[in-house]
């Protein structure tokens, strides 16, 4: 239990423990699905979270990149109170307002021409190497995607045909016409791509990969190719766009553009949204009835993501992210100097990676026993994504706590 509780608010919080309500039901009736931290999460504001047992976390974590604002942020959720109040949901059959506003303003940000809205970056994805076929087949061309060794796209059966062998194991066959490169291996990018691939597909930080992120080169090969063999190139931003790296998207900080980004998760500040944007002349390849969903562009889920891109300009979001994030990595790789535990650190933005040495399962908990939240990727990396608000008190907290935690495990080896 976090050591920064008051000695009344402990002394109340013992006589909930056990009772957990929301554990024993999930247990219970829910798919048996997610490894859960013995927790139940109530109340939230700004970097903070409260469990019920009235415990304070700094969630460093952020619904895994998903709360870039904070919690509950008052311009966010006044955005989503009023919109509830007047229309929620209309069959995509007809126009809506909030919808239409932020197509154009995701267009106006982006520098792309056109959006498609689902409810998910697995949709996104989806969306995405949907439309990169319709492209190529209009044009005679049938052949394989190519994404990247460690990736990771989504949990559907396309997007795990991308990904990581760990999360196909079990669901064969897998969808076919998808094939894989080493990431960030130029040679081999240039030896793969030809006049059969289809398009290609990475992220431009690799998240559940380990925080790893692209390089210029690799990625400007990428995008040569891509016009050398008139092939999409698909960025999938689901996790390090909407100012997470310090620019509304990632591929911003290269002198390259897409021609098709998946996004979602900072989208809609929790709110379920996810948007494919794409150039005019690979967006035209979708015809009437190609695609399309029922949820996608609903009012409310654009309101909720219109406001949050107006809040990250209106208080300069991106800045924040990338002043903050330059601090964070900076402590850590100070005191990592001749520390044998953490082995790398690395990110964009507020988009960090720390790499240990050993696996970090265990450092995880002991930052959440001592009040903050984080996440480990790729079995040895502590995943740092807090929302773009968070302080600098606030980061040395999470500092200080990472480090007594390493310390910990450490000992143990």
């Amino acid at each position: 239990m976090p050591s920064n509780i008051p000695g009344k608010v402990l002394k109340a919080a013992k006589t909930l423990i056990g009772k957990q309500p929301a554990k024993k039901k999930a247990d219970k009736y829910h798919f048996d699905l997610y490894k859960r931290y013995p927790i139940t999460l109530v109340k939230g504001k700004g970097c903070k979270v409260w469990d019920d047992e009235r415990n304070e976390y700094i969630d460093a974590l952020a619904g895994i990149a998903v709360n870039s604002l904070g919690h509950c942020h008052p311009r966010i959720v006044k955005a989503i109170q009023k919109q509830a109040g007047k229309l929620m949901h209309v069959s995509n059959f007809y126009y809506n307002e909030p919808q239409s506003d932020l197509a154009e303003k995701l267009v106006k940000v982006s520098g792309l021409d056109r959006v498609f809205f689902c409810n998910s970056g697995a949709e996104a994805v989806e969306g995405a190497i949907k439309l990169a076929r319709r492209y190529s087949n209009i044009r005679g061309k049938s052949g394989s995607i190519l994404s990247m060794d460690n990736s990771f796209h989504g949990r559907t059966l396309g997007t795990i045909a991308m990904g990581k062998d760990k999360y196909r194991n079990g669901f064969d066959p897998i969808p076919t016409g998808f094939e894989r490169v080493p990431f960030n291996d130029v040679k081999a990018l240039k030896n793969r791509v030809s006049e059969h691939t289809v398009a290609i597909i990475l992220e431009p930080i690799q998240g559940e990969g380990g925080i790893i992120p692209v390089t210029k080169e690799y990625l400007s090969t990428a995008r040569q190719l891509c016009d050398k063999f008139d092939i999409p190139l698909i960025l999938d931003e689901v996790q390090c766009g909407i100012a997470r790296t310090g620019k509304m998207f990632a591929f911003q900080h290269f002198d390259i553009k897409p021609d098709i980004v998946a996004s979602a998760k900072a989208l809609g500040s929790g709110f379920p949204i996810g948007a494919v944007l794409a150039k005019e002349n690979i967006a035209s390849a979708f015809e009437y009835g190609n695609h399309g969903t029922t949820y996608g562009g609903n009012p409310l889920a654009c309101a909720a993501s219109l406001e949050t891109l107006k809040v990250i300009e209106d208080d300069d979001i991106c800045e924040m992210a990338r002043v903050r994030g330059e601090y964070l990595m900076t402590r850590m790789r100070d005191l990592s100097t001749n520390w044998s535990a953490i082995k790398d650190v690395r990110g964009m933005g507020l988009m960090i990676g720390v790499e240990l040495s050993f696996p970090g399962a265990d450092v995880v908990v002991g930052m959440m026993k001592r009040g903050v939240l984080s996440n480990c990727a790729s079995d040895t990396v502590i995943r740092l994504v807090p929302p773009l608000i968070i302080t600098k008190e606030e980061i040395d907290k999470v500092v200080d706590v990472l480090v007594e935690s390493i310390k910990e495990v450490e000992k143990k080896q």
